[in-house]
Parts: structure tokens; sequence; C-alpha cells
């Protein structure tokens, strides 16, 4: 038997509503209607990607600065300059300016709980 890889990915965030409307207005995902409880799932592939409350026992404040150290996470854009240019612009921390790699340009912003997200425009 062998995994065939990730079929969903959720961060745990502090306020649950704050951290849907992000990734909606800012990052243009949209809500999936089908949801567990406590949580947001956007319409997103080949993984679905989620936002969710903290589970019992996880402190997201004890992991500032980036409560996701150690993790790399992707999310593919159309257009990820422009999609820097509107955040920069809206005041969203970069952490990694725009740069060409092998995964066409590339940058990396901090989500509002911290959480380091890194863009890509090449399929």
């Amino acid at each position: 038997m062998t995994a065939t890889g990730p079929t969903f990915i959720a961060l745990q965030v502090r306020d649950l509503e704050r951290a849907a409307t992000f990734y909606e207005t800012r990052l243009g995902l949209q809500r999936t209607l089908a949801a567990p409880p406590g949580a947001v799932v956007f319409d997103t592939k080949p993984a679905s990607f989620a936002v969710r409350e903290t589970l019992p026992g996880v402190d997201l404040d004890a992991a500032r600065p980036n409560p996701g150290v150690g993790v790399a996470l992707w999310l593919h854009a159309d257009d990820a300059q422009a999609l820097h240019d509107s955040l920069a612009a809206d005041g969203v921390p970069v952490t990694a300016a725009p740069f060409d790699s092998p995964f066409g340009r590339t940058f990396t912003f901090t989500d509002p709980d911290g959480y380091a997200i890194t863009i890509h425009d090449q399929a």
C-alpha cells in the first residue's frame, strides 16, 4: 500500500471568519458549500484547502511568530506578480519578494495568523 499525496490541507486559526475572509478577499478563493463544523473549506485543486478553529490543546500564540515553521505551503495563482502587488498595496506582509523560479514567478507572504504562504504561477 502506498499513499498517493495530499488531498486535504487545513490551517488552524485564531479567528475562523477573519481567516476565511482573508483568503476569500485577498486570494480570491471560493468557499465550498460543504464543510465540517468549525471549518471553512475552499474549492481548490488538486487538494482541498481549509481554515479551521484550533483543536483543543493547540496554542498558536506559543508558536509565534510563525505557527507553521517547518512546513512549506505553496498555492498556485494565475498571476503571482499581480497578486503580490495587490497584497503589498493592502499592507499584507511580504517575507520574500517576487523572483523567478523553476515554478514561475514566486513570492511569500504572511497571513493574519502568521503562516508563511508561498505563491507561484507556473502549473
